[in-house]
């Protein structure tokens, strides 16, 4: 009787601890944290398989029965666009219909099958022809789970749902009472059903919380060890380009703070020679920017007259007149008689007279003709502070012609011998413009020696005055893997990172130590070795995955 009595207690005593770790259980989900978050879980890839040679890379993505398949090229990850492709199977060869740049398609039956299968694919791609092997490998589908383990899992379930503390206390009273009155068996029974209560009534999400689904689409995503995974698609979408790296020996370069300016043998000023009032030519003043060819007339200066100095040349005007008369009297005379003359006399007299019928002319264009301002290039205008009615003083710049085709760079260096060998300059927003060296001038205040270049390549958009920074080669050449600065991004901590292609869809991040090569590239000089595929393009996107 003792022993029942007692056995009757232990079942209600293991009912009463189970409704009191449901509580618990719910208690610890009313915004309390009890340890560390679980880990975010890493999102399942498509069955694929993966496959590369000296040219091509290939990556099959099996899906719905359908194999997609991504073909690059090795060095520069680049689709290969028009190639036919060849699969041959277990079950007979097949052909790949293309269905965008660099991917092409075709029905896999035999993948229905759980296991491994080997696939070798024919590329011929322009005049290359390769044959690619590799093995897709099919997962088993899930089994079903035990039955024997549905109550454990419940009971799992309910300790993790958001059930309230007074849910979770009745629940276990209850079950007590039932076990400590009734048999063993018919406990049991109520016990079960009350579990199975508990998780019908758990929210959908948390029923299926335990059971994986297959994503609709493979996402980039970071691995624990750091690496990122960017399946194929994804790297088409951000563009990923690499390089294959190699070792030589680079010029050192140092960099200096240039400026742009006009070139002097295609540039030119156009000033006022006196003082006057502006006037626009036929036309009206023409915009900045407009093409003018040399000697186009551009504005008229009006050389202002006051009364006083009007009154002077009207004088002198008076007297010229005279003078013309008497000397034109004068001429007629002796030429009617050039027979009591001589022709020494009559010669003087008609010079005389038309240096007095030229002043008077110049008389009269200075009060009424204005100066013309001419373009002394051809070119554009750059500057104009040209306005109709303005009072100019003399020697003011009125326009600014440059050709933008032609243009300087200076810059500030400390040695005469800088960029000799070779130069370029980066712009702010990373273009480069080819540079070749014109001269070298004396050291100004700074103590800096001012040197000229001339822009060989890289012009459009570039203006006068627009700053920029001059890698100008210095110093012995050293050994170094020169690649584009677009590679390298900056960690967390600074350092400087290139990430390198290891697989097909893997990239791992390398610290790297750089120096200054040239506008576009950096000299890798230490943790990175040779014959690696380096990423060029895209890089900044995969380092924000995460």
């Amino acid at each position: 009787m003792v022993r029942h009595f007692m056995r009757r207690v232990g079942l209600g005593s293991w009912a009463l601890l189970a409704g009191l770790v449901l509580a618990t259980g719910a208690m610890a989900h009313e915004g309390h944290d009890h340890g560390a978050p679980a880990a975010p879980q890493v999102t399942s890839l498509a069955p694929r398989a993966e496959a590369a040679s000296a040219d091509f890379e290939l990556v099959a993505v099996l899906r719905d029965g359908i194999l997609a398949i991504h073909l690059d090229r090795f060095t520069d990850n680049a689709p290969v666009d028009r190639a036919t492709i060849e699969m041959d199977t277990p079950e007979g060869a097949q052909t790949a219909k293309p269905e965008e740049p660099g991917t092409y398609v075709v029905a896999a039956p035999f993948a229905a099958k759980p296991g491994t299968h080997d696939l070798a694919f024919t590329v011929t791609a322009g005049g290359t022809v390769d044959v690619l092997a590799t093995t897709l490998t099919v997962p088993a589908a899930s089994v079903t789970a035990d039955p024997r383990a549905t109550a454990p899992a419940a009971l799992a379930l309910l300790g993790g749902s958001q059930l309230g503390l007074g849910a979770g206390v009745v629940i276990g009273f209850l079950a007590a009472v039932l076990l400590m009155s009734l048999r063993r068996r018919t406990a049991a029974l109520v016990l079960a059903a009350g579990l199975g209560l508990a998780s019908a009534a758990l929210p959908p999400d948390a029923q299926a919380a335990d059971t994986p689904k297959p994503s609709a689409r493979d996402a980039a995503q970071r691995l624990p060890d750091g690496s990122v995974i960017v399946p194929k698609p994804s790297q088409r979408i951000l563009g990923v380009r690499t390089i294959v790296t190699a070792s030589a020996s680079h010029a050192r370069a140092v960099e200096l703070p240039g400026r742009v300016v006009p070139d002097a043998n295609a540039s030119g000023l156009v000033q006022t020679a006196v003082g006057g009032r502006l006037a626009p030519p036929q036309g009206g003043f023409k915009p900045l920017g407009t093409k003018v060819a040399a000697g186009d007339i551009l504005a008229f200066v009006h050389p202002p007259i006051g009364a006083s100095d009007l009154k002077d040349l009207e004088q002198q005007g008076f007297e010229l007149d005279q003078q013309i008369a008497i000397v034109k009297r004068r001429y007629e005379r002796l030429s009617a008689i050039q027979n009591a003359v001589t022709r020494r006399e009559v010669e003087e007299t008609e010079i005389e007279l038309k240096g007095l019928q030229t002043r008077r002319a110049t008389l009269e264009r200075v009060q009424r003709e204005p100066e013309a301002l001419r373009a002394p290039v051809a070119g554009i205008i750059a500057t104009s502070d040209a306005v109709a009615g303005q009072m100019a003083d003399p020697n003011t710049v009125v326009f600014r012609i440059i050709d933008p085709d032609r243009l300087w760079v200076e810059a500030l260096g400390f040695s005469p011998d800088m960029g000799r060998s070779g130069a370029s300059g980066r712009l702010p927003d990373g273009r480069s413009v080819a540079l070749t060296f014109l001269g070298a001038g004396m050291s100004d205040r700074s103590q800096a020696v001012p040197l000229q270049f001339s822009v060989t390549a890289g012009a459009e958009g570039l203006r006068p005055g627009q700053f920029l920074t001059v890698l100008a080669e210095a110093g012995a050449p050293r050994m170094g893997i020169a690649i584009p600065r677009t590679a390298v991004v900056r960690g967390a901590n600074g350092q400087a990172i290139v990430y390198e292609h290891v697989a097909a869809e893997r990239f791992v991040a390398r610290e790297v130590k750089t120096e200054p090569l040239d506008a576009g590239r950096v000299l890798v000089v230490a943790g990175l070795p040779p014959d690696r595929r380096v990423v060029t393009e895209g890089a900044e996107l995969i380092d924000q995955i995460r």
